[in-house]
């Protein structure tokens, strides 16, 4: 079941992207402070999180947000499911909830940044089959053979069928 993220869901989403084994320390650090603040106020600015949860267990969760001086442009900055679900379908659940919600909101495009590192093949594969275009690659963003990879895709209504 998919679900707007509460604060007890906090501890258990910080391990699940810890044990993705993706994820750098500091990267886990801004996502308890990101979670932090989306439950002081940031819900209240248009901020979403959402929690993948089974048998009471948070398996995958994912937070978007518009992105500032843009019309109606979106990013969606964290996605993850457990790596034992990985490949089950929950992660293209999450990404279809987090599409559906923005489209909803009149959004227009949805933007996702990710890495060039091999540890990030997989995700990487996961945009393209859920039909993202690689926008841009800016070559070393993050260090030295670490590049910035740009997604993209246009939010248009679902063909019924």
């Amino acid at each position: 079941m998919i679900r707007p993220t509460v604060p007890n869901d906090t501890k258990p989403v910080l391990a699940l992207a810890s044990r993705t084994g993706v994820f750098k320390p500091h990267e886990i650090q801004a996502l308890d402070e990101v979670l932090s603040d989306f439950h002081a106020r940031n819900k209240n600015q248009d901020h979403c999180s959402i929690t993948f949860e089974e048998g009471g267990e948070v398996l995958g969760f994912a937070y978007y947000a518009p992105a500032a001086m843009t019309d109606r442009t979106w990013y969606l900055y964290w996605i993850a499911v457990t790596k034992q679900t990985q490949a089950r379908g929950i992660g293209g659940k999450l990404l279809k909830y987090v599409e559906d919600d923005i489209l909803a909101k009149r959004g227009r495009i949805l933007l996702i940044e990710t890495s060039s590192l091999p540890s990030y093949d997989l995700t990487r594969k996961f945009y393209l089959k859920h039909k993202y275009e690689q926008a841009t690659v800016i070559a070393d963003f993050y260090a030295d053979g670490d590049s910035l990879v740009v997604f993209s895709k246009r939010m248009t209504a679902r063909e019924e069928g």
